[in-house]
């Protein structure tokens, strides 16, 4: 797993990482059980602070995306979200309306909005039947 941060981009780099690193589970890109990088040699690959790696991590675990086991590291969990469903809905919703008021900004209209939506989910099912192959 490469993670490649933007640091133009004005998201704090720590979020960058957890989202990379969250993709990566999703995508299959990383398994149930696969080690993440320490915190010292990740940090140093990336050029931040240790601190700010250790936040990223720290917050992967709050999201139950990793575990950490005292003296060997950090790991990939399960995909079991810790989430209840309607907890789950609703943080996706808050995301979806984020996009909505993008496709609003860009003049992006529904249908088209819509059928993008739907070729990203399908682009990303493809992406994840590949890796896990």
């Amino acid at each position: 797993m490469r993670l490649a941060l933007n640091f133009k981009s004005g998201k704090p780099v720590y979020l960058q990482v957890v989202d990379q690193v969250k993709a990566a589970a999703a995508s299959g890109a990383v398994q149930a059980g696969d080690a993440l990088p320490s915190i010292r040699p990740l940090a140093e690959e990336l050029r931040v602070n240790r601190n700010t790696v250790a936040k990223a991590y720290a917050e992967l675990e709050s999201q139950g995306v990793i575990e950490t086991i005292a003296g060997k590291g950090c790991f990939i969990r399960a995909n079991h979200s810790p989430y209840k469903k309607e907890v789950r809905q609703k943080l996706l919703a808050e995301k979806i309306d984020d996009a909505v008021v993008q496709a609003h900004h860009l003049q992006v209209e529904k249908t088209e909005f819509l059928r993008l939506a739907e070729e990203r989910f399908n682009a990303f099912h493809t992406k994840r039947a590949r890796a896990q192959s």
